[in-house]
């Protein structure tokens, strides 16, 4: 795999502060700090996911109970047995 080429002094002095409070080199600061923040972006992303197909669970039972008992989706009376209209 290729390599990371980091030219910023200041990106660098924090890694390298993290480092001897994590009692790590660097590169471990680096991996780590990247680590933790994947894990939660991840995270983040998945909560969204979830809060927005309950949104739409929500709204599709709402719907449902719009529809008289008894009706179904089956429209197999429209067609016949090659799937072509009547």
């Amino acid at each position: 795999m290729g390599q990371l080429n980091i030219k910023d002094d200041a990106l660098i002095a924090e890694a390298k502060e993290l480092a001897v409070l994590l009692g790590t080199s660097a590169t471990g600061a680096v991996r780590e700090a990247v680590h933790e923040r994947l894990l939660r972006e991840k995270a983040r992303r998945d909560e969204a996911r979830q809060r927005k197909v309950a949104a739409i669970m929500a709204i599709a039972e709402d719907a449902a109970r719009l529809f008289p008992p008894g009706s179904t989706s089956d429209h197999g009376d429209l067609y016949d047995e090659d799937g072509l209209p009547r």
